[in-house]
């Protein structure tokens, strides 16, 4: 059913309220976001000292947040604002892993900065993970027993799309949507990722040689089912009337260029409704991909106790809060699901309606022969 701008401001204001039991439920249960800069803040107190941290650009709402850290800690952020994370390795490769003190890139991609030798373990006493849902403390960024991340803010990235052009319903929306030929050259997507749409939606079709999952466990299994993938991803080619990389370019996709639908980021959706646009998002039936971020420290960090400050303020519920709704994303410190601003809160229950949280697909470990891989195939695609 379509919805109008007014409709879709006020299923916002009157969603459940999304809170912490439906989050480790949810996401964490099934295993689980950006180019100016940088942004410099003004020099805290005298001895407090300052760090260099690379991040997302995109979002507006940083330098505030760095401003309340500062009056909170004495503590100065020296933030550079990259597009993605493949420029955020890219800068900390270029200098060995030097003039760089944390990094936010997401923690399926952390195994392949420890691979090229670019962090340090971080000191887990002084992380405050005690403060942190447990269930976001595993997963890909324990390395050989040592831990190269600390959990920060988690999404996912699924159907955002026109309320009028291009309405969508929960339980029926699927990824094979944005190949529908009404939609042909008004659908946004980034390429590698739009490859994993494709393939829970074969997968869920019968139609993948194997479960998209293994994809990442070995090249060979990759190849059989990326291979199919591409097939399909050609063949719908024309569907695509921009590719997005960051939230600047998937906004844009949507507020200048005529897209009216997409495979995108929670928070480039919320960002659109927010400036009154008529748009929503939706998880689709195969499963909305998540992705959680970690904070992580290249091998060069010269400024760590300022860093470990940041990080240990991030992990308290405030921080944790006021972090997220930078994003308009979901939180991971305990007690942090309470303190989220209402948009936050009742964005994040619009986009996960019924049993999606129980369907959230979580992105594996990313190895570097899968990244050198994965670029092949999406290169294929925009070259197509």
């Amino acid at each position: 059913m379509s919805r109008d701008k007014s409709s879709t401001r006020a299923t916002i204001r009157t969603a459940r309220a999304f809170t912490r039991r439906t989050v480790l439920q949810g996401a964490v249960a099934t295993g689980a976001l950006a180019a100016v800069g940088p942004w410099v803040i003004r020099e805290g107190r005298a001895g407090s000292g300052s760090f260099n941290f690379i991040g997302w650009a995109g979002y507006d709402a940083f330098p505030a947040i760095f401003e309340t850290f500062k009056a909170d800690t004495g503590v100065t952020v020296n933030f550079t604002a990259l597009p993605d994370q493949d420029a955020m390795f890219a800068q900390v490769k270029a200098t060995g892993g030097e003039g760089f003190d944390l990094v936010e890139p997401a923690e399926d991609r952390v195994p392949n900065w420890v691979e090229q030798g670019l962090l340090r373990p971080l000191d887990e006493s002084k992380l405050g993970l005690e403060g942190v849902n447990e269930g976001f403390l595993g997963g890909n960024t324990i390395i050989d027993g040592k831990r190269y991340g600390s959990p920060t803010v988690w999404g996912t990235e699924a159907l955002c799309f026109n309320t009028e052009k291009a309405p969508l319903e929960y339980g029926k929306a699927s990824y094979g949507d944005l190949w529908r030929p009404e939609f042909e050259g008004k659908v946004t997507v980034r390429p590698h990722s739009s490859l994993v749409g494709i393939g829970l939606w074969l997968e869920g079709e019968g139609k993948l040689p194997k479960p998209m999952r293994e994809s990442f466990k070995n090249e060979e299994t990759m190849i059989q089912n990326y291979d199919v993938i591409i097939d399909v991803a050609v063949k719908n080619r024309k569907s695509i009337g921009q590719f997005w990389k960051d939230e600047n370019t998937a906004q844009g996709a949507f507020r200048t260029n005529g897209m009216v639908l997409g495979q995108n980021w929670d928070t480039s959706a919320a960002a659109l409704i927010k400036e009154g646009l008529p748009i929503s998002y939706v998880a689709p039936k195969e499963g909305a991909i998540s992705w959680l971020q970690a904070f992580i420290m290249p091998k060069g960090a010269t400024n760590m106790e300022q860093a470990y400050e940041w990080i240990r303020w991030i992990n308290s519920a405030k921080g944790s809060a006021l972090w997220a709704d930078a994003y308009t994303a979901n939180p991971t410190a305990k007690g942090a699901e309470a303190l989220v601003n209402e948009f936050t809160s009742k964005f994040l229950a619009m986009a996960y309606p019924g049993d999606a949280l129980k369907k959230i697909w979580a992105w594996p470990a990313q190895p570097t022969w899968f990244v050198t891989k994965r670029t092949e195939y999406a290169d294929r695609l925009q070259a197509a």
